[in-house]
């Protein structure tokens, strides 16, 4: 049979032999690279009763159920204060762990949410042949590069998001740290076969490299008890024990068209997630300090739309364009970066953007995963000012 090392990778990888893709990755990437996990709000995040215009007439007036007042909010500043749901978020922003980017959309924004959540995911707006995510296109890109790196994972129980689509590329999935772990392998003795060797020597990588990452699971902290958090649980054991692996991928609101898509009885569903967001990634933020990781790592939301500014009549919100990117991360510029909305000049009844996601793309592409972001996004963009210098 005529096989190749590329052929036995392959089969591997689509066999869903995680562990040893894991090792593979390791092997590729090498340690301490900046890490960058993604968190997918599914459905539409309303930035307005997230990062919250508190003293503005305009948003008090067309919000007469969901507005929440001066007394209510986190506050920020004298104008703008956070859900009193993202406590724990606050607490992050005040330690200089978090930042917001706010008014994030794109030109002639889709509200459909197949169309709009493919443009986010393929960073290729309107383009409906585009046939990979942006994910999916760093990941080929890696691969190129090495056949054998395999350097992003996603976590999550749901299926894998368009962001994920690559051309050549494997990504694994895992549900549960023990996905990334195998029994120890025995080492042997070389046989003379080139491709049999390969698969001993990568077997027992992969041991050890469970080891690490059983090792680095019995140190991790305390997260509260949902899927979420579990999930940012399990990134952090992977980045602790340091397999190599450069994008982590999770999602919030249960996938397709999430919860965060609230057109009625929006008040307590959409705290409900806000408190869930903040305090897992409250939870990972301070996992990750413990061991001094906070620095090598990036946290970066993305949603497919936000919400109009006024209210329907059964208590939610619709369709909008403009939304905040939330990031968290030790290396963060913090605060808040660009202007809120003026909720005078509407897109079609919603915030309108004033930042093209594409630059906070090209940004996190270049300044902390240092990637070509022409090669990924089409063109260039101009970058964010986010980090520290």
């Amino acid at each position: 049979m005529n096989l190749t090392r590329r052929d036995f990778l392959r089969a591997s990888a689509f066999a869903a032999f995680v562990p040893s893709v894991l090792c593979r990755a390791a092997l590729a990437a090498g340690a301490g690279h900046n890490v960058l996990v993604v968190v997918q709000l599914s459905g539409g995040n309303d930035g307005l009763n997230c990062v919250v215009p508190y003293t503005d007439d305009e948003y008090a007036k067309h919000r007469n159920t969901l507005r929440l007042t001066a007394r209510e909010v986190l506050k920020i500043n004298d104008q703008l204060g956070f859900h009193p749901a993202m406590t724990e978020w606050k607490r992050l922003y005040d330690q200089g762990l978090a930042s917001v980017v706010q008014g994030v959309g794109y030109p002639k924004s889709s509200r459909g949410h197949p169309e709009a959540a493919r443009d986010w995911q393929t960073a290729r707006p309107g383009d409906t042949n585009w046939p990979t995510g942006w994910v999916g296109q760093i990941a080929d890109q890696l691969s190129a590069r090495n056949s054998a790196a395999v350097p992003i994972a996603l976590i999550t129980p749901f299926t894998h998001p368009v962001a994920l689509t690559a051309e050549r590329a494997i990504i694994p999935s895992v549900h549960k740290i023990e996905d990334a772990v195998v029994p120890a392998s025995a080492p042997r003795q070389a046989s003379g076969n080139s491709l049999l060797d390969y698969v001993c020597a990568t077997s027992v990588v992969a041991s050890e490299h469970s080891r690490a990452i059983q090792a680095a699971a019995s140190r991790a902290g305390k997260y509260p008890e949902t899927p979420f958090a579990r999930g940012l649980h399990i990134a952090a054991n992977l980045i602790r024990a340091d397999v190599g692996l450069r994008i982590l991928y999770l999602e919030l609101g249960g996938g397709d068209i999430g919860g965060f898509d609230n057109h009625a009885g929006q008040k307590d569903n959409h705290a409900a997630l806000l408190r869930q967001f903040a305090g897992g990634v409250a939870a990972f933020m301070d996992d990750l300090r413990c061991d001094g990781l906070a620095e090598q790592v990036l946290l970066m939301t993305i949603s497919e739309f936000g919400r109009t500014l006024a209210e329907n009549g059964r208590r939610g919100t619709d369709h909008g364009a403009a939304a905040p990117v939330f990031m968290a991360g030790g290396r963060l510029k913090p605060g808040l970066i660009g202007a809120h909305p003026d909720l005078r000049s509407l897109d079609n009844g919603a915030p309108r953007h004033h930042t093209d996601f594409r630059q906070v793309y090209a940004t996190v592409f270049e300044r902390w995963l240092g990637l070509d972001s022409p090669a990924i996004l089409g063109e260039k963009f101009e970058t964010v000012d986010l980090f520290r210098s």
